[in-house]
């Protein structure tokens, strides 16, 4: 099917599925008490989140890059985001997202993803003691209203009351859930399905893991499952086997984002938390009947209810999982490396019939924290910087890949012929999409108050902007070159190699550059030799000149020269002024987390 005909079918089938729901109301009432909790609920979800992310102000992701020194500060670090997020999926993207931007190592993000799995048992522990016949509306609503009134002040106190908010819709949600499943009673008892065993549990994994999917939220599930639990819709192993199937769509919905939204690592990390959580499910499923029984005996032994069974279980098969994995991390990491290695880098630019170049770190995921939106940014920027020097080299008739052999051995090989004018149609299908596509996913960032995040997109901003400045210099560059180059016996054919050689050895300078940390005396001194070697243009001016007064070359050919060697200077500075204010991002880390 064409895009123009999905563009046109997904509207309407939107408008279809809305339409279905707002007549289903009209039947049942129950079914819209179920549906408005429901409703609540994510939303209140929803507010917690933005509440906490703007309260942090970029908290949180300093303790992730900082909680991974070791395994077990990583599944620390996953329990304790989860508890208080109270949503694995938001953390398990995040961890995707900063493991994109290299900010985690792989072994960090698997000890995180661990731990956010043991974190969400929190959840669920929660609801189920909240759900013990007590009405949590009169607490809920004096929340609401303090909540709004902090709306009406600053930032800080506005994030605190988005929290309550969304605290109070929660309460508010499960209560009516927990109406509408008593509202409907008995129409629907899945205790009366003709199914046992195996093909039971398996049934109820089933709708867990849809459940989850639908709803992008395994609370969402777990609230559902505890409610229908209490009105005695399911039994007991059927509560059970939806728990173990949200667990798997928790993953499912995080891989999708992660494989389809992430560079290589951040495609491995998601294909872990699949592997874990389905694996983990597997083996308890294949121990049923001992979990089952071990909940049972200690529920005999404590007087625990259904819902706090329910609890119990979902804990013991994520520590389980736990278990079996926690010895294997380095095993999964490196299966997942071989599973999905790195992508053979390409040696050239496509071709110019191709289609234009995609961002490779820049995705949705990347947004949903400040400092990953901002590597991405730098990441990408070092990517649009290494296509357009290999689209300057072109304009010099150099080839990209001889490049560091050049840089190397400094021989700079003869340009081969023909000689084409192709820089215009690079910078239309290369470089001028993936700017754009730049300054659309920096206009996506949510930037607070922060001065040095604003700093730091403003630098990327301009060195961005000068990287396609040089393009568009080397473009004018390149016609006289082409034609002067081809003609050996021209009089300006030597100032025009020797040109083409000066700017060749300043691309090599700059490339360097990336070798050494920023605002060390080594990186102080590698600038110095950059501008000593751009003011050598001058001598080549005054050779032009002393040319032109000995009648050596015409007023045309030392015309041209003196214009390409503005052009020169303009790259020359472009590349001077990117390396010292946007000094991190084209210079080599200090370091990474461990």
């Amino acid at each position: 099917m064409s895009r123009p005909a999905l563009k046109i079918l997904k509207p309407l089938i939107i408008l279809a599925i809305l339409a279905a729901l707002g007549t289903s109301f009209w039947y049942s009432e129950a079914w819209l008490k179920l549906c408005y909790g429901l409703a609540l609920f994510l939303f209140g979800m929803q507010c917690i989140e933005e509440g906490l992310h703007s309260a942090a102000g970029g908290t949180l992701e300093k303790l992730m890059a900082k909680s991974t020194a070791t395994p077990a500060k990583g599944l620390l670090f996953g329990i304790g985001a989860t508890f208080i997020l109270q949503s694995s999926t938001l953390v398990s993207l995040l961890t995707i997202a900063f493991l994109s931007t290299g900010m985690i190592t792989l072994a960090g993000g698997l000890a995180i993803i661990f731990g956010t799995n043991l974190g969400a048992t929190s959840g669920i522990w929660l609801l189920a003691l909240a759900g013990q016949s007590i009405s949590l509306s009169p607490a809920a609503i004096p929340m609401l209203v303090f909540g709004i009134l902090a709306g009406f002040f600053n930032n800080k106190a506005k994030a605190i009351g988005r929290v309550l908010v969304g605290i109070s819709l929660i309460f508010l949600g499960i209560d009516a859930i927990k109406n509408g499943f008593q509202a409907i009673g008995g129409q629907i008892d899945f205790t009366t399905i003709q199914v046992s065993g195996v093909a039971e549990i398996l049934i109820f994994c089933g709708i867990g893991l849809v459940l989850t999917l639908v709803l992008q939220s395994s609370h969402a599930t777990l609230i559902l499952t505890l409610a229908a639990l209490a009105g005695g819709q399911i039994n007991m192993e059927q509560g059970f086997a939806i728990a173990m199937g949200s667990n798997v769509g928790t993953s499912a919905s995080t891989a999708v984002v992660g494989m389809l939204g992430s560079e290589r690592s951040g495609q491995r990390l998601a294909l872990a938390h699949l592997i874990f959580n389905s694996v983990t499910a597997l083996l308890s499923l294949l121990l049923w009947l001992p979990l089952t029984k071990l909940v049972a005996m200690v529920a005999n032994a404590t007087g625990m209810s259904n819902l706090l069974q329910l609890a119990l279980f979902h804990t013991l098969f994520n520590v389980f999982g736990l278990a079996v994995f926690w010895r294997l991390q380095g095993r999964l990491a490196d299966k997942l490396q071989q599973w999905l290695p790195e992508p053979a880098q390409r040696s050239g630019l496509l071709p110019e019939s191709s289609e234009a170049v995609r961002p490779r770190f820049l995705n949705d995921n990347m947004l949903r924290a400040g400092d990953t939106a901002l590597r991405a940014v730098s990441q990408e920027i070092r990517h649009l910087s290494d296509l357009s020097l290999e689209v300057v080299c072109h304009a010099l008739y150099v080839p990209a890949s001889s490049l560091d052999d050049y840089c190397g051995s400094g021989v700079l090989p003869a340009p081969q012929m023909p000689l084409e004018t192709n820089v215009q149609s690079f910078y239309e299908w290369q470089i001028k999409p993936l700017y754009s596509d730049i300054l659309d996913f920096t206009s996506k960032i949510d930037i607070d108050d922060s001065e040095p995040r604003r700093h730091k997109l403003t630098t990327a901003h301009l060195a961005a902007f000068q990287m396609v400045e040089n393009v568009k210099e080397s473009k004018h560059l390149q016609k006289n070159l082409q034609r002067f180059l081809q003609a050996p016996d021209d009089a300006a054919y030597a100032d025009y190699l020797a040109l083409r050689q000066h700017l060749v050895a300043t691309l090599c300078r700059f490339h360097h550059a990336g070798a050494l940390h920023a605002h060390t005396p080594a990186w102080q001194e590698h600038l110095d030799g950059m501008s000593r070697h751009a003011e050598s243009l001058e001598s080549l001016r005054d050779q032009v000149l002393n040319k032109l007064r000995h009648n050596q070359i015409d007023g045309l050919q030392a015309s041209s020269l003196m214009n390409d060697l503005n052009y020169a200077r303009r790259i020359n500075a472009g590349l001077l002024e990117v390396l010292h204010s946007a000094a991190d991002i084209f210079a080599a880390p200090e370091s990474q987390s461990a």
